[in-house]
């Protein structure tokens, strides 16, 4: 069974008409957030592109929010399209992590980390 088909209430936090907001079950800061499309699908980009347009738009909503609510002004935002992206619960889903300063030493190449070895493009 699909993990976020039977998504815990007190997780959801916000929702749209075709997606939730949920705090992460195993967050990497504070604030953590998923946007989930409620309808289940593997990939954000098997959504119609009316229902993508919707998903950007909420996930613009959900780092707004999560600005007020943590006072963070920086976010890493993202998906894990598929296995070999590192996409592990394959109902399609994108991460809103709010950043903080200091929460590592050097946040320069952000995403890039996934590669580590490409992560330093300014070296």
């Amino acid at each position: 069974m699909c993990p976020f088909c039977s998504l815990e209430a007190e997780r959801v936090w916000l929702s749209s008409f075709s997606a939730l907001a949920a705090f992460d079950g195993f967050p990497v800061t504070s604030g953590h957030t998923l946007v989930i499309p409620k309808q289940h699908l593997t990939s954000v980009f098997d959504l119609s592109p009316y229902e993508q347009q919707e998903i950007w738009s909420f996930v613009s909503q959900v780092r707004s929010e999560l600005k007020n609510r943590f006072g963070v002004a920086a976010f890493n935002i993202g998906i894990n399209d598929g296995n070999l992206a590192g996409q592990t619960v394959l109902h399609a889903h994108i991460h809103v992590i709010p950043r903080r300063d200091g929460d590592v030493d050097d946040p320069r190449g952000g995403i890039r980390w996934v590669i580590p070895s490409k992560a330093k493009y300014w070296k």
